[in-house]
Parts: C-alpha cells; structure tokens; sequence
C-alpha cells in the first residue's frame, strides 16, 4: 500500500525550521505548527521515493520469475535482477550497464550484443547463454556458470571471471585483455583469435582448449 507524504505548510512565505518542528510567521506572531515525516518520502513531494520499473508489462526487480521473457533492447541501466530467473529470456542488444545479475539464473538467455559494462554477474547461472558481442568490460563474473556458452567477440576486458566455469565456452575472438581468469575452468574452450594480452591465468583449467594460434593445450 502506497504512502502518501503530508506536508504542513506556512500560510506566508516566511518560515523557519528548528528540529522537528516549524515556525510560521503570521501577522507579526510565531505560530508552532507540527512537521510531519513520513518514512519514504521525499521533502517538498507527495508521493513514495521508491519506484518499480516495469519494461515491456515485466516488473524488474530482485528475484522476478521473468522465464521467457521478451526484453529486447530493453533499458536496464542499474537495474537490480539478483536472483532472478531470466531462462530462455530474450535480451537481445539490451542496455544492463551497471545492473545486479548476482546469482541470476540465465541458462540458455539470449544476450546478443548486450551491454554489461561494469555489471555483476558474480554467481550467475548462464549455460548455453547466447553472449556473441557482448560488452561485459569491468564485468564481475566471479564464479559464474558460463558451461558451452556462447562468447564469440565478445568484449571482456578487464572482467574478473576468477573461478568461472567456461566448459567447452566459444570465445573465438573475444577480447580477454587483462582479464582476470584465476581458477577458471576453460576446458575444450574455444579460444581461437581471442585476444589474451595481459590476461591472467594462474591456476587455470586450459585442458583441452583450442589456443589463440589453433593449437590444442596439452
């Protein structure tokens, strides 16, 4: 149920503020009003400060059941979907910047040329996820799932994928540079023509995978 916010105003323009109480000027006399807070509220408005964002009919928020959904090019700057269920969802070239996949289950979501710059994706479940060109620079993939998923061209700059499980991942040409990639598991990944420039693979799990030259690590 919505709070409404009310306000006690002064009859004149002049007023002064002590504490929780207001002082109007009227007629030359102090009048003591009370001020009213209510939890919630911005001062000088009337309604609540929090807001639900809805796109495309779908409320987005923490652990929102959003399987299937359709959220192309959608607008999810900052957009908190910890511990949602995104299966199967289309997100196809939408704006996630900054947003809070923690924990999110995203198995088989189609994120084509999605915008993740700086989002958290730390725990997130995305196997057999469709990321081809992807932004994920400064993304936190901290012991996500990304099993036979789909990262080819994909920008990963500087993401921290530490303890990341790519099995059998398509990473053909994607962009590792500087990557953290401690404890990852890369076996049977395709890295062929990926850029691995500063990247860092202390304690990696290269088993199989196909190197940037084509050569198969032993």
């Amino acid at each position: 149920m919505a709070r409404t916010c009310v306000a006690r105003q002064c009859p004149t323009a002049q007023s002064t503020r002590s504490g929780n109480v207001v002082f109007c000027r009227m007629r030359l006399r102090w009048v003591l009003l009370p001020l009213v807070l209510v939890t919630g509220c911005s001062q000088g408005t009337t309604s609540p400060t929090t807001k639900v964002l809805v796109v495309n009919g779908y409320t987005i928020e923490a652990g929102a059941d959003l399987v299937d959904a359709n959220l192309v090019d959608a607008n999810l700057v900052d957009a908190n979907l910890s511990y949602a269920n995104l299966e199967g969802a289309t997100l196809r070239d939408a704006d996630l910047q900054g947003a809070t996949l923690a924990g999110a289950k995203l198995g088989n979501a189609n994120l084509y040329g999605a915008n993740l710059v700086g989002a958290n994706l730390g725990g997130a479940d995305l196997r057999v996820a469709d990321l081809y060109g992807a932004n994920l620079v400064g993304a936190n993939l901290i012991n996500a799932n990304l099993r036979y998923a789909n990262l080819s061209r994909a920008d990963l700059a500087r993401a921290d994928l530490s303890y990341a499980n790519l099995e059998g991942a398509n990473l053909n040409g994607a962009n590792l540079r500087d990557a953290n990639l401690t404890n990852a598991n890369l076996n049977r990944a395709n890295l062929i023509n990926a850029d691995l420039s500063g990247a860092n693979f202390e304690g990696t799990n290269l088993a199989g995978a196909k190197m940037p030259d084509g050569t198969i690590y032993p």
